[in-house]
Formats: C-alpha cells, structure tokens, sequence
C-alpha cells in the first residue's frame, strides 16, 4: 500500500513540472508570434532586399533577387561621411543630453523626494512635451531658434538633445528615486566628502539607470531623420544617415541600398551598445 503512495506522488512530481512548462510555452506562444512576424521576418526580407540587383528592363525601382554583397561596400563608399556624422551628432547629443539629465533627475528623486506635490510637477513638466507632436515641438524650434543658426551642426544636435530628453531623465529617475537615503547619510557619518558620496555610492548605484538612459537616447538619436532635415533644422551639410535612407527608399527608390545601408547602421548601432553596456559594468542589460 505505500510502495503504490509512493509511486502515485512520484508520477504526479513528474508531470508538474511538464505541466508547468506547457502553461509556460503557452504563455510565451503569443510573444514568440509576434517577435517572429513583426521583427524576424521583415529583417530577413530587409537582408534579402540589400543583396537585390537591378532588373535587365533598368526601371526606376525594378530590382531582383540576387546575391549582390558589393551593395554594402558601394554603400559605406557613398554614405561614410554620413554614418560618421550621424554618430557624432547621436554621441555629442547623449553626452549633453546626459549632463542636462542626471542633475534634473537627482533633483526630481532625490532631492524634493520628501516634497511629493513638487516632485509631482517637476515629473509633468518632464513628460509634458510628449504630449505635442514630435514634428510640431522641432518646427517649433525652427520658428524660434535665429536664422543663422538653422541648418547648422548646433541647431541639429540642440534638436537632438531637447527631443530624447524626457528618454533620458525618466529611468534615471527611476533609479535614483529607488536609491535608499540612508546610505547617503552613512556616508555623511562616515565623514565623506559630499563630492566623495556622490563618486562612490550615488553614481555607482544610479549606473542602471544612466545606462539606460543613455541608449533609449543614442540609439533612436543615430537614425533620426526628422532633426537634420532640411524642413526642419537642417541643412545641406547636416545630412544624416536616415535622411539618406529615406531618400533612397522615398525619392530615387534605389530599395537594396537603403537596406543595405539600414543594417549597416544597425549593426554598427549594436556594436556600440555593446561595448558601451561591457565597459559600463552594466551586462545585465544586454
């Protein structure tokens, strides 16, 4: 009679686990679905197009299936000076972008924590400007910023930085509002420098968070079109890399090389952020 308990428990310890891991795939199936449908599949037609070859016929967007890797070569020939320039202005954007940010979400987190009413106004202004278009905020820029400056390496980058902002300040809000107030004042007690707090247990904790920050910024900054744009705050010597390939693709619908060019520029995005979350300490993220 215990011999058969025994064996009936064991039978039902062994299908748990498989029933779990089936409520499990379950679960995941509708994720999985449209990982594959909306992100595997169109890159896989993506790579597919930057390899095409133009028709015998030579129509204006007449191309075919082919395996044509010089495609990404001509592409980095064509359009380096433009990759290279899209990285400065994204670099040069995350770097201000970082040193408006971090002082405006320590203060936000940490500094009028115990003041809810005035942490609360301070977070609306920050999200505030979501709520008008993206397009109508950096036109608005164009009516208000001097003529001498639109369409200048400045007016591209300012666009940049007041645009990605609010992407910036909220996790490290996040961050730094999780940050435990006590440890701030050990360090007080302890006699340290209010400058060697910050270095040793404010910045090290609030890491998540800058990282974060910092790449939901560069990342949609390296492939922006709207700011450099001639409609808006550009000019002829602000082209960047996703003007070029909305150009390719819209206007002279050259299809393989705006796909070649689109995952050049993702892949060069990748490698950045690799590095950046390996050298930052922060490879949990990855």
């Amino acid at each position: 009679m215990a011999l058969t308990a025994f064996s009936t428990s064991a039978k039902q310890a062994d299908q748990a686990p498989r029933k779990r891991g089936w409520v499990a795939l379950v679960l995941l199936a509708p994720g999985v679905a449209y990982m594959l449908l909306f992100f595997v599949a169109p890159f896989f037609q993506l790579a597919l197009t930057s390899l095409q070859a133009p028709a015998d016929a030579g129509g204006i967007g007449q191309y075919v299936a082919a395996a044509q890797f010089s495609n990404y070569w001509t592409a980095l020939q064509e359009y380096g000076p433009h990759l290279a320039r899209s990285f400065v202005y994204a670099i040069s954007a995350t770097i201000i972008g970082l040193l408006i940010s971090y002082p405006l979400a320590y203060l936000i987190g940490v500094k009028v924590r115990s003041r809810p009413m005035l942490q609360g106004i301070l977070l609306i202004l920050v999200v505030a400007p979501f709520f008008i278009s993206f397009l109508l905020r950096t036109l608005a820029w164009k009516a208000i910023l001097p003529s001498e400056l639109v369409g200048t390496h400045f007016s591209v980058i300012f666009g940049l930085v007041y645009n990605f902002i609010p992407f910036m300040v909220l996790p490290m809000y996040a961050s730094l509002q999780a940050l435990d107030l006590r440890l701030l004042e050990a360090g007080s007690d302890l006699y340290a420098s209010p400058l060697t707090t910050f270095r040793r247990v404010t910045l090290p904790l609030s890491m998540p968070g800058i990282v974060s920050g910092t790449l939901l910024s560069f990342i949609p900054m390296s492939g922006d079109y709207v700011n450099a744009s001639r409609e808006f705050l550009g000019g002829t010597s602000t082209t960047m890399i996703g003007n070029v390939i909305e150009s390719n693709f819209l206007q002279t619908q050259n299809y393989p090389m705006a796909a070649a060019l689109s995952i050049i520029l993702m892949v060069i995005i990748l490698v950045f952020v690799a590095t950046y979350v390996r050298k930052s300490g922060a490879e949990d993220l990855l």
